[in-house]
């Protein structure tokens, strides 16, 4: 630990201080401390700062290098190392020992929550340097660009959805529709309420997200402040959610109320398991003989048939609830970059003169 005074005799008074913590217990020693003391430091500090499941998954991503964080009694020689200890080495090693057996992104994932961790730990001065810092991740040249998902054919929408309409279970078909129609995500369908639902007006807001956290349901705000969003709802999709209302009302007696979820569980107090929808279409999808299709799928498969039908960036990050149109941007890049091939201007076109009107 150190710090600055002004004056031999503050130091001096300073220093003395420190000694005294020191010796009543009261000041952690440094050298002590482990990198994975380190790291459970850190993720109870981002417990404060961040979503459960975002916690949740930073500390399934440090368990790739750090697996005592997962199991207590798992071998687990780095995150057992003093922190003062950590070398670039150590780091390197265990990173291409990962590359070995995960995805590229997987790699780059867990080296940026150890530059986390140990950047915290030389903030608070328990390191004099980074050990993650000079290790880099870099993808081969023949590496193929990963892709954020598949967009479905207009042949295999059609097929879907034509599926969707003979679906035995119609809570889980129109979660499945809306995700493919107005581009939800899986949890903002399911957190969906009858009060966040205007079938005067045909837009649906995004209020919270229904979704599992550390083998736990939970529900919680969306993703980023603009993922709470209108969204437009199609004319057909419209019409199936009037009368999936209309088959409530007969179920119920009367019209679901505003507080009542749009697609219950088996528990009317809570929505859909989150899993469903994924089960739901795996047996769709298997038997319609379409090429596999994730849920997420659904949702990419909105942007980019709303891109290639003309939509401006700006309206697709909208409604897609990216929270600046560069995400929209990175997510679509192959897309916009082959509709723009057909953007082409010759100076001497603009020389000809133009028909009168």
């Amino acid at each position: 630990m150190r710090a600055y005074h002004k004056t031999r005799r503050e130091a001096e008074a300073w220093l003395a201080e420190q000694a005294a913590l020191y010796h009543k217990g009261l000041l952690a020693n440094p050298s002590s401390i482990t990198l994975r003391d380190g790291a459970i430091r850190w993720l109870e500090r981002k417990a404060r700062e961040v979503r459960p499941r975002t916690v949740e998954l930073y500390r399934q991503e440090l368990a790739y290098a750090l697996p005592s964080l997962k199991d207590p009694q798992a071998p687990d020689p780095l995150g057992r190392l003093a922190l003062q200890k950590v070398t670039p080495a150590h780091i390197r090693g265990v990173l291409d020992e990962l590359g070995k057996r995960h995805s590229l992104r997987t790699v780059k994932q867990v080296r940026q929550r150890l530059w986390q961790v140990c950047r915290d730990a030389l903030d608070m001065e328990l390191i004099h340097r980074n050990p993650v810092e000079p290790v880099r991740i870099r993808a081969p040249r023949t590496e193929p660009r990963e892709r954020a998902g598949r967009a479905l054919e207009l042949h295999e929408v059609q097929a879907l959805l034509t599926a969707l309409d003979h679906h035995p279970d119609p809570r889980t078909a129109l979660a499945l529709r809306l995700m493919l129609a107005c581009g939800l995500r899986r949890g903002e369908a399911l957190g969906l309420q009858w009060g966040d639902v205007d079938l005067e007006a045909g837009v649906l807001r995004v209020e919270r997200v229904w979704s599992e956290s550390g083998g736990r349901l939970v529900l919680t705000q969306p993703k980023t402040p603009t993922s709470r969003r209108a969204v437009p709802i199609p004319a057909q999709t419209l019409e199936r959610l009037r009368a999936y209302r209309e088959w409530w009302r007969e179920k119920l007696g009367e019209y679901p109320p505003s507080s009542m979820w749009v697609f219950p569980g088996d528990n009317p107090d809570r929505p859909l398991n989150p899993h469903a929808p994924n089960w739901a279409l795996r047996r769709i999808v298997a038997k319609l003989g379409i090429p596999h299709v994730r849920v997420h799928d659904l949702r990419h498969t909105y942007g980019s048939h709303l891109l290639a039908n003309g939509a401006p960036l700006e309206l697709v990050a909208e409604r897609m609830g990216h929270a600046n149109p560069s995400i929209t941007l990175g997510v679509y890049r192959h897309l916009l970059e082959h509709e723009r091939r057909g953007f082409v201007i010759d100076p001497e076109d603009l020389l000809k003169p133009r028909p009168r009107a």
